[in-house]
């Protein structure tokens, strides 16, 4: 999972990390939070990157949804 959202990242900038294109852009990788997610799986941590401009919405995980674990009625 956190390899997918690095690769988000990585299209959403459009340069690969590391990649000097990326150099005076004006928006670059700034680090990232942590996350946890409760799965029907087990418990994952989740590294969310941040972009400098705090433009990047990442699609893989629900903003503020902390289970993906299916609730029966």
């Amino acid at each position: 999972m956190n390899h997918l959202l690095e690769t988000e990242l990585t299209a959403f900038l459009a340069y690969e990390k590391y990649d000097r294109i990326g150099v005076n852009t004006g928006n670059s990788r700034n680090g990232g939070y942590t996350r946890k997610l409760h799965t029907e799986y087990g418990g994952l941590e989740l590294t969310i990157p941040l972009d400098r401009k705090r433009e990047f919405r990442q699609q893989t995980v629900a903003p503020y949804k902390r289970t993906s674990v299916p609730t029966i009625h």
